[in-house]
């Protein structure tokens, strides 16, 4: 492995044009592929890359920069890469740390491992520690501010972490947390760096700190003089969480009214045309590319994934259907079946309420029918019973179901061994196809979804969150 022929002349970083070029790379990341990053702090990177290069670079305690969209289920193929550092030091800890944006993000990693590799997901500081002491996971993920308040527990020794993932820190060199990730990475700087980014220029001041002269692997976002290539086109965008897309994906072919859409997970791209595109993964720019010649795409994703997103199209934010507006096509649809019902007649309706018009409006009358009968239509054969809300007990999603074996006897166990959950707190059960809704007590709502988020249950890791459209 040789270094490319980068030269610093004057101040400036040149390279031989002959030799820049973007050189295939053998990983088990699709689109991945090897180029030189322009940096006035050069990093280091070698002609003919290859996986086993890469992993071999780790396993020499080389830093790696791995060029990826933002997106932890781009990233199912890194455990090989992470293979040898896990069980480096069994039983002293966990092999691998993830640092992440927030908890949420950390629960996706838990989500997307291996089975058999025991990952966990720090939601909340009390169960984590516990976790920690008892049994310690192979890989721990977790917010900055999470890890260091475990640190500071000595529930977590960084010094037994054999490898550490900084996964994305685009989104917290500049936040907030940006002093604990340096506090972090300056404590555990025996452990193996593995730093995945989506446009490692904008972190020429952090991998000289923490990854210096790393192996980058990836097709950078620049052109052959290192400026930033242009946009794709169009895209529109909607964030929103990962249990959320496959209604949010409902809501928009609702909207929208289309005959033929493309529902995007990841994966190749088509060449037919369709009436629409919705990506519910968030696709590299050479997917991107494809995705916008078969017409303008609607992208889902997180808060944090908006800047890489941007970096690619010219956006155009879509609001998906809220609250209100869900209620405003239930309000027009029993006007529709009123007005229906008036067609039919009502003479002998009339004729029982007729002393209430001498007291009252006839208006009055008809809205007070309506919160009376809990909206009862007449004539069709429809009826809406009335919604009463549960105000003691909250929603909770839970991402298991029927096709995952999932009973309502596997969700209760879960709740009550792996969240505490009192079993008098739980209620109703609804078991669905794809996914869980479980009614728990207002009070235990939030133990549930920290404790049941990044649990295996019918031997998948699942993630948890408050339903919100109860």
């Amino acid at each position: 492995m040789q270094d490319t022929g980068w030269e610093m002349r004057n101040g400036t970083l040149t390279h031989p044009v002959s030799r820049i070029s973007h050189a295939a790379v053998l990983l088990p990341f699709p689109g991945a592929r090897g180029t030189i990053l322009p940096l006035a702090r050069p990093l280091t990177i070698e002609d003919g890359v290859t996986g086993a290069d890469a992993k071999t670079a780790l396993e020499r305690g080389r830093p790696v920069v791995l060029v990826c969209p933002p997106a932890p289920e781009r990233m199912r193929d890194i455990w090989d890469l992470l293979a040898p550092t896990l069980g480096l030091v069994p039983g002293a800890g966990p092999s691998v740390l993830i640092v992440c944006a927030d908890h949420t993000a950390a629960a996706e990693w838990s989500a997307v491992a291996p089975t058999g590799l025991r990952v966990h997901a720090v939601t909340g500081l009390a169960r984590s520690a516990a976790r920690l002491k008892q049994r310690s996971p192979d890989v721990l993920a977790g917010a900055v501010k999470d890890l260091a308040a475990l640190v500071q527990r000595t529930a977590l020794k960084l010094d037994q972490v054999a490898a550490l993932v900084v996964a994305w820190p685009e989104a917290l060199i500049a936040g907030e947390h940006a002093a604990a990730l340096d506090t972090l990475l300056g404590e555990a700087r025996e452990a193996r760096r593995l730093v995945l980014s989506w446009n490692p220029a904008l972190l020429a001041d952090f991998l000289e700190r923490h990854a210096r002269r790393a192996l980058v692997v990836g097709t950078l976002p620049v052109d052959e003089r290192g400026a930033p290539l242009p946009p794709l086109g169009r895209v529109r965008y909607c964030v929103v969480s990962p249990g959320r897309r496959s209604a949010a994906v409902r809501d928009v072919l609702d909207s929208l009214d289309v005959g033929e859409p493309l529902i995007w997970q990841g994966g190749p791209v088509p060449e037919a045309r369709f009436d629409a595109v919705i990506c519910t993964a968030l696709p590299s720019r050479e997917e991107l590319a494809a995705l916008v010649r078969l017409g303008e795409p609607l992208v889902f994703i997180s808060a944090a994934q908006l800047p890489y997103l941007r970096s690619l199209a010219t956006l155009a934010p879509l609001a998906l259907p809220g609250a209100a507006d869900r209620a405003r096509d239930r309000v027009e649809e029993l006007r529709e079946r009123v007005a229906r019902v008036l067609q039919d007649g009502v003479d002998h309706e009339l004729a029982v309420l007729d002393p209430l018009f001498e007291r009252f409006d006839p208006a009055e009358v008809a809205a007070a029918l309506l919160a009376l009968l809990g909206n009862r239509g007449k004539g069709n054969g429809e009826t809406t019973a009335p919604v009463v809300a549960d105000a003691a007990r909250l929603r909770v999603f839970v991402g298991v179901g029927k096709k995952d074996r999932a009973s309502a006897k596997d969700l209760v166990g879960a709740l009550i061994r792996e969240a505490g959950v009192a079993k008098d707190d739980i209620g109703r059960i609804d078991v669905r196809e794809a996914f869980s809704l479980i009614d728990v007590a207002a009070g235990a709502a939030d133990r549930a979804v920290r404790g049941l988020t990044g649990t295996t249950i019918r031997g998948r890791r699942v993630i948890t969150r408050l339903d919100r459209d109860r």
